[in-house]
């Protein structure tokens, strides 16, 4: 091995350093500790002084940015504007603050938010559009991250969503809170939880478990040089998973037997009944209880989300299925994210106790963000609802301004036809907190398919949406639409609202949830009034 060889080798700060030069953005060393620690690039070095290449990391980076950008153009067109990618940002950055207090399959990142409503300017958006104290619509809510990233940027905004739970996410985001009391309410949940066992064989079921898991692991599974060799494609994986979570298998059934595990509920008709293991859902209905004793409602509500998102991440399922479930999952299994064998959670403890710390944290940034401006969140169906009256119910003072300014347009992302059934994602959080679904008021869920009648009946459902919303405008209004137009719909619903489109924005889509990383973009329609 040769000199230059040797003197090519640094430390992770090091590489951090070199990298964020090379890229020119920054890269932390978290960042680099990552790409080794699942084998995208080589570990060097013995007894905690990891070292790297940065041959390795200059082949790495190659692969990752400039020939990445060049092949999804070569698949998806050269009008792709790559800038919209936002490939510059840390996952922290994309998921700031509020913005990741709870998942939610298919919203956007908040960065795409500020591009449209702020004021920058480039080759591709030649004006701005709104302002600080403009009133901006949402009314396909989601998750609320265009209301949210709005009061951070000081301008006004309704969000309308006919999905309840929707409205509960977006409206715990968007509340003031008193820290203290919000603290100490978050650890009475927490103590209720630590005192409900009547015994430990669960958690020494576990410890044993584990200990067998990781010695199983290391032997089969090593690492870096693992990873490192499977990223290279030296491995064939689901052939080598599949042998090894047998060969595990009888070890996990032995222990669960010895402190006699009950794994399956007795009954599996409703969600929680189906995909949560038996003392997962004994935890789940006493939490629960806990929280309905608390008084204070804007507390109840943000409590109730942080247990949502525990359970969200504690059903009996893989870790690389949380997106799209297939089937229960009740034994260990070769886990795809992690690289080894997993295990289902047999209890919520470990996850509750971290969203509460992290739910704390954003709340407490994002106070320090925000700025002076109104929002209304409306439960009901955007073809139908009258903003006005609604906002008027429940802030008089917002609805004065909202009657005499008039909202300046819409920053949206519309559902996509045929392929989110939107209450079904959040099921578990129905069936936990009692909300009434509307499956039935959903516009192009999948459910009903992509075929020639659901995009008839998509077209004019978002038409109705907006030919209700245009009610609301001020006259020279600009309407944003993130939408996948794959049947070239959005001409007819432009035709149908009496309004035309005056410019489009091709996006990668960089950060999906699933195993697919198949190259895929998205429009963002701008529409004006005809």
């Amino acid at each position: 091995m040769g000199d230059n060889y040797i003197m090519s080798l640094v430390s992770i700060p090091e590489a951090s350093k070199w990298a964020s030069s090379h890229l020119k953005r920054e890269v932390s060393p978290t960042n680099i500790s990552y790409l080794v620690q699942y084998g995208k690039v080589k570990k060097h070095g013995e007894n905690g002084s990891t070292m790297v290449h940065l041959d390795d990391l200059k082949k790495y980076y190659a692969s990752y940015t400039g020939s990445r950008e060049l092949s999804w153009k070569s698949k998806l067109g050269n009008d792709l504007n790559w800038a919209l990618s936002f490939d510059n940002l840390r996952e922290k950055d994309t998921t700031k603050h509020v913005h990741r207090l709870h998942p939610y399959k298919g919203k956007y990142i908040p960065q795409l938010v500020e591009y449209f409503l702020g004021e920058t300017i480039d080759d591709f958006k030649k004006g701005t559009y709104f302002k600080t104290g403009d009133i901006v619509l949402d009314p396909f809510l989601g998750s609320g991250t265009t209301v949210i990233q709005s009061l951070e940027m000081g301008i006004h905004s309704v969000g309308i969503d006919v999905s309840e739970f929707n409205c509960m996410i977006a409206s715990v985001k968007a509340s003031h809170y008193d820290s203290d009391y919000l603290r100490a309410a978050v650890q009475k949940m927490l103590n209720s939880l630590e005192s409900f066992e009547d015994d430990n064989k669960i958690e020494e079921f576990e410890i044993e478990l584990l200990s067998e898991l990781s010695v199983f692991n290391n032997k089969h599974f090593p690492g870096h040089d693992f990873k490192y060799k499977l990223n290279q494609g030296n491995i064939k994986e689901s052939i080598l998973g599949t042998e090894k979570e047998k060969v595990f298998l009888p070890t996990y059934n032995k222990l669960v037997k010895k402190y006699s595990i009950v794994l399956n509920q007795k009954d599996s008709d409703s969600f929680l009944d189906k995909w949560y293991l038996f003392n997962v859902r004994r935890e789940i209905d006493h939490v629960f209880e806990a929280i309905k004793k608390e008084k204070d409602v804007k507390t109840r509500k943000i409590l109730g989300l942080i247990l949502s998102r525990t359970i969200r991440s504690c059903r009996a399922t893989t870790h690389s299925d949380l997106a799209t479930l297939k089937e229960p999952q009740v034994t260990t299994y070769y886990c795809f994210k992690h690289k080894k064998i997993c295990k289902p959670l047999f209890s919520i403890k470990t996850m509750l106790n971290r969203y509460a710390v992290d739910t704390d944290g954003r709340i407490h940034e994002f106070k320090k963000l925000r700025k002076p401006a109104h929002i209304s969140i409306l439960k009901g169906d955007s073809r139908k609802v009258d903003i006005f009256a609604g906002t008027e119910k429940t802030n008089k003072e917002f609805s004065k301004i909202l009657k005499k300014q008039k909202i300046a347009g819409i920053f949206c992302s519309p559902p996509y036809v045929g392929q989110i059934d939107y209450h079904e994602q959040h099921a578990y959080a129905y069936d936990l907190l009692g909300f009434k679904r509307h499956d039935d008021l959903e516009i192009g869920p999948l459910y009903k398919g992509q075929g020639l009648e659901a995009r008839q009946s998509y077209v004019q459902g978002i038409a109705d949406v907006l030919n209700n919303c245009k009610k609301f405008f001020k006259e020279d209004y600009d309407v944003f639409l993130v939408a996948n137009d794959k049947y070239n719909l959005y001409p007819q619903i432009a035709e149908k609202s009496g309004m035309k489109i005056v410019n489009q924005f091709k996006r990668p889509v960089l950060n999906r949830t699933e195993r697919d990383r198949t190259p895929y973009s998205e429009i963002i329609f701008h529409f004006k009034s005809s």
